[in-house]
């Protein structure tokens, strides 16, 4: 895999800016909303409310609110999960090296509350060559104003 121009941050030099305790979170978020963004869970393929979702706006993090994706950078990837090939800026994604489950993956974290939005691949077919691959649960969207 080549991320040259991604900042792959070590995890456990990250601290996102929002501190809550686990049962702030739990009280704030959905079961699913919870298990995927503070236990680094995965929603499985083609049941997300945002795979086939393809109106204009912004998706943002479901913990706090953060602009993650813009509805242009979005795209179908087949994978059965919300793909983009961009973050709305670069400040608000944290990318982190994991090596769960037998493999060497890049994460992707909100960078304001450190919620797991999912991973970023380098086979991407738009001119960035990465694709985002994100957790329905762990976005809200918000329409473009008119």
């Amino acid at each position: 895999m080549t991320y040259k121009h991604l900042k792959i941050n070590k995890r456990d030099s990250f601290r996102p800016v929002l501190q809550k305790s686990d049962k702030e979170w739990e009280l704030e978020l959905s079961q699913d909303q919870y298990h995927i963004l503070r236990n680094k869970g995965t929603e499985r393929p083609f049941t997300g409310a945002f795979d086939a979702h393809f109106e204009p706006g912004k998706y943002v993090c479901a913990g706090c609110g953060t602009p993650l994706f813009y509805s242009g950078a979005k795209f179908n990837s087949h994978c059965g999960w919300p793909s983009f090939d961009a973050p709305a800026t670069d400040e608000n994604i944290t990318y982190l090296k994991d090596t769960s489950h037998g493999m060497i993956r890049i994460e992707i974290v909100c960078s304001n509350c450190g919620g797991h939005l999912g991973h970023v691949f380098d086979d991407g077919p738009t001119d960035t060559g990465l694709r985002y691959c994100v957790n329905s649960a762990s976005l809200l969207f918000k329409k473009e104003e008119d």
